[in-house]
């Protein structure tokens, strides 16, 4: 759920990620990236509707950054650029956005974000597990 509303903001990011790491250290990695992943892609629909629903005035009040975008989802592949963005910090709302404004087919839009939310969120959650001994140690609560 973290995940999930995490990404259905879009002007005011919430750090989900510090919630999967913690979970990673105290539950199953696995299970917490994976769930934290589809939380995410399903989140990410908010920019993508955004996109679709007001593509004229998005378009038009944005018309380079939007330009830029469309480039590189030309130049790379849609599929690619949004697996990309998915998977790592980059800001991934423009590319849901931008995938609404040019009518990228949903299912290949969430294929590619659930791929990469979920790869993203696995490091997370891994991270979490193997580190969290040592944040615990650096604050003073270890053994």
């Amino acid at each position: 759920m973290i995940s999930l509303i995490g990404s259905s903001t879009i002007i005011l990011p919430l750090p989900s990620a510090a919630f999967v790491f913690a979970a990673g250290a105290i539950l199953n990695p696995f299970f917490v990236g994976l769930l934290a992943g589809i939380g995410a892609t399903i989140g990410e629909f908010t920019g993508y509707f955004l996109g679709l629903g007001g593509r004229k005035i998005i378009k038009d009040k944005w018309k380079k950054m939007v330009n830029k975008t469309e480039k590189l989802f030309q130049k790379y592949g849609g599929f690619l650029v949004i697996l990309i963005f998915a998977a790592t910090p980059l800001p991934d709302d423009i590319t849901g956005i931008v995938g609404g404004i040019l009518k990228y087919p949903i299912k290949k839009f969430f294929i590619a974000v659930l791929i990469g939310k979920i790869i993203l969120h696995l490091i997370i959650a891994y991270a979490g597990l193997y580190s969290m001994k040592w944040v615990l140690d650096v604050l003073g609560f270890g053994s």
